[in-house]
């Protein structure tokens, strides 16, 4: 791709772009990778909690995660209770909390 025909403007906007398209491609990594884990966990009778305690299962007792933050997975919700910072700014952002579902 030749970039020397873009005005600073035009390649901000193209990096603004790229930059929501790999965020996109990377929640929908985590969302297969978590459905991989959980079948190979389901496979051998274990949940996730059981394999990985306080990593993709219930935190806290707060029940079983809903939504997953786009860069850390680590980073859960189950929808019940008070929403997190980043579940905040997601939605200030004016997206829709669907993007974030787990699998």
């Amino acid at each position: 791709m030749k970039l020397d025909n873009y005005n600073s403007q035009e390649l901000r906007d193209l990096k603004a772009e790229i930059d929501r398209e790999i965020k996109k491609r990377r929640r929908k990594e985590i969302r297969e990778a978590q459905r991989e884990l959980r079948s190979v966990a389901e496979r051998y009778g274990f949940s996730l909690t059981e394999l990985l305690p306080g990593q993709g299962g219930a935190q806290g007792g707060r029940g079983i995660p809903k939504y997953v933050h786009p860069e850390d997975p680590a980073k859960t919700w189950s929808g019940r209770g008070r929403k997190p910072g980043w579940i905040k700014e997601w939605e200030e952002q004016g997206r829709p909390l669907d993007e974030l579902l787990l699998g």
